[in-house]
């Protein structure tokens, strides 16, 4: 693998389609091998934005608009960082040559709808995961509940992220409710959801695994340390790593995460998300992307997930190995507003072996993610401990006229 400078004839490109705080760390990754890096979002001045070389505002869903970008940048690589695409038009574009699609057109295609990659999960590679059935009606929502899903269950659009347009319910006059939150919620209304029966689980792990070349260029599959996480309400709040974990249930979930990866293919970091429950390993989603709970990575790793994703898709090797116990903890919002400004960074900051990333969004609201703080620790408890508190200290205010 070879890589040109910079603006010049000779560039390697990349274009992120989605440049959120996830797609920044991307494309900063990127630069620092020398990529040249076009950035894409729906919206003006979106974290990616400001630090790319260029950066574009289109809506990623109109093939019209998406091929003339592509057309106009001739990237090499096309890297997906959102569900919410055109992928038939991303097909088009890799089958004329045009671009790769990383880590392939198949992965986008199946991980952007929850209805392909649980499907390609359970029933063609035959792994466990929850009960599940999808509904494109209130009716055929009822019916899959009554018909053996149950109560506690699920309910989740089959197109979104980060939580939204989930809910859990537990009566059946909740479920009207939950039907209406899916079909609004989700990054695209596909007018269809997955609901999902509730498993006993102890606790649930983020998988970060790699498919990247190795120094003799064969594509091996690399596995980091398992990251706990606790969410709320679908979104996560803290993560840390690593997990604690029994020797067969990581070796279970190795297993999973490598048969659904291989089946993916290509090249690039993924995000698998199981749970555990002692020696019991379900699978529950894939990424083919950098994972929001890996955000702690960036301190508990000699590269972060965002290295190791900028170099697999390069071709270039990879080294997953844990440096320290860390743990991330969100910095929301708190409140809607267009210009915010952060108070509390310096007490935040002494916490010791703490950091925080404030990620730049032009746009607030009560519950989006405005940061993360970062610390390790002699141990994940510890680690825990210092991360929430930096987060607790950096108070978000609005100073809208």
């Amino acid at each position: 693998m070879s890589i040109g400078t910079p603006l010049s004839k000779n560039a390697t490109r990349v274009m992120l389609l989605g440049s959120g705080e996830l797609g920044k760390e991307v494309i900063i990754a990127l630069q620092r091998l020398g990529v040249e890096v076009i950035a894409v979002d729906r919206y003006a001045n979106a974290p990616g934005h400001q630090v790319a070389h260029r950066a574009h505002v289109i809506d990623m869903t109109d093939a019209v608009a998406l091929r003339q970008l592509v057309e106009q940048e001739r990237p090499h690589l096309i890297v997906p960082e959102i569900e919410a695409l055109n992928t038939a038009v991303l097909a088009d574009i890799e089958q004329q040559g045009l671009a790769t699609v990383i880590p392939t057109v198949k992965a986008v295609q199946l991980t952007m709808n929850r209805e392909g990659i649980r499907r390609l999960a359970a029933e063609t590679l035959g792994l466990a995961t929850s009960p599940y059935a999808f509904a494109g009606s209130l009716a055929e929502l009822q019916a899959a509940i009554d018909a053996g899903i149950g109560y506690p269950c699920f309910i989740k659009p089959t197109m979104s992220s980060s939580g939204k347009g989930q809910s859990r319910i537990t009566s059946a006059d909740e479920v009207a409710t939950a039907w209406d939150y899916a079909a609004t919620g989700g990054r695209v209304n596909q007018g269809r959801v997955i609901v999902e029966g509730q498993i006993d689980f102890d606790y649930e792990i983020t998988l970060l695994t790699v498919r990247a070349r190795n120094a003799d260029g064969v594509i091996e599959t690399c596995f980091c340390a398992p990251i706990g996480h606790r969410q709320v309400k679908g979104d996560y709040v803290e993560s840390w790593q690593p997990q604690p974990m029994l020797p067969l249930a990581l070796e279970r979930s190795q297993h999973i995460a490598k048969a659904v990866t291989d089946s993916l293919g290509g090249l690039g970091l993924f995000g698998v998300e199981l749970f555990i429950k002692g020696e019991d390993v379900w699978f529950s989603e894939v990424s083919p992307r950098p994972h929001d709970t890996g955000m702690v990575t960036m301190a508990s790793q000699r590269f972060s997930e965002f290295d190791l994703h900028a170099r697999a898709i390069l071709g270039l090797p990879v080294d997953v190995g844990l440096r320290d116990p860390a743990a991330s903890a969100v910095i929301y919002g708190g409140a809607d507003s267009k210009q915010l400004r952060y108070e509390g960074i310096a007490a935040a900051l002494a916490v010791p072996a703490s950091d925080i990333r404030l990620f730049g969004k032009p746009e607030s609201f009560a519950r989006r993610r405005m940061g993360v703080a970062l610390a390790t620790g002699a141990d994940i408890d510890q680690a825990r401990e210092r991360a929430t508190l930096a987060a607790s200290l950096v108070k978000p205010v609005s100073d809208d006229a």
